[in-house]
């Protein structure tokens, strides 16, 4: 018997413990509830059974999912929304992972996010900050930043346009240099957020076409992004005077 009570106390010290606080008045409601959420941070995204870190997934939200808050609560060191998650999901998420205009200081930690993320992720999390966040104190620095990161994904395309595309099927064709290169494939999840890239095929090089930094110097132009984006756009005219060069 005294094994017995050992083994069930020992068991019992491994099992994680949640509490969970919810709003004491349901008269007072949470002021996110009923507000919309877009989910941002996939890493944070796990949509649970119940507000718990060790509670059952019932999926992994991938970012741009809209959600419905419906409920707050607090367990394991954290906040949780209950959020509907069209089509057919509800349960909790942990509330970092998601982003909004009811929530003050989204934008901020949204643009901090954007910094320290690379690769894709940090152009579509750019791109989501524009749509979500449009008057943003912030949005003249992700706009400056958000070129700049078009252009290096420009020159990467460039390289892997290069070698991919065989010279030879494009030598057999009577189709003109520039349209393959314009139909490569590794544009397509550039052109899904409307992203646009010139090509000049006198270097065949890509650039990127500058939206960003046209919208800085017309909307912004005493900020100190909006003199820097000139000089992007300066660049990017010289890079495409050399030859003739290819635009949509």
């Amino acid at each position: 018997m005294l094994i017995m009570s050992f083994a069930f106390a020992a068991d019992a010290q491994r099992r994680p413990r949640t509490t969970v606080k919810r709003p004491a008045a349901l008269s007072a409601k949470p002021k996110e509830t009923g507000s919309w959420a877009v989910v941002m941070d996939e890493t944070l995204s796990v949509l649970r059974s119940r507000p718990s870190l060790f509670a059952e997934a019932v999926q992994r939200m991938r970012r741009g999912r809209k959600v419905r808050i419906l409920a707050v609560a607090e367990a394991d060191g954290v906040k949780f929304y209950r959020v509907s998650a069209p089509p057919g999901y509800a349960g909790w998420v942990q509330a970092d992972a998601v982003f909004g205009k009811f929530r003050e200081g989204d934008d901020a930690r949204l643009a901090r996010l954007i910094q320290a993320s690379s690769g894709f992720e940090q152009i579509e999390l750019a791109a989501a900050f524009f749509e979500h966040f449009p008057q943003s104190q912030f949005r003249p620095a992700i706009l400056l930043l958000y070129g700049d990161l078009l252009e290096e994904a420009a020159a990467k395309l460039s390289k892997d346009a290069s070698s991919r595309l065989s010279r030879r099927e494009m030598a057999a064709s009577a189709a003109p240099l520039h349209s393959y290169y314009l139909n490569f494939n590794m544009l397509d999840r550039y052109r899904k957020i409307g992203i646009i890239f010139l090509f000049n095929p006198n270097t065949r090089l890509y650039h990127y076409e500058g939206a960003s930094w046209r919208e800085l110097t017309e909307k912004f132009p005493a900020s100190a992004e909006a003199l820097e984006a000139e000089k992007r756009m300066a660049s990017l005219k010289t890079k495409m005077d050399r030859g003739n060069a290819a635009t949509p």
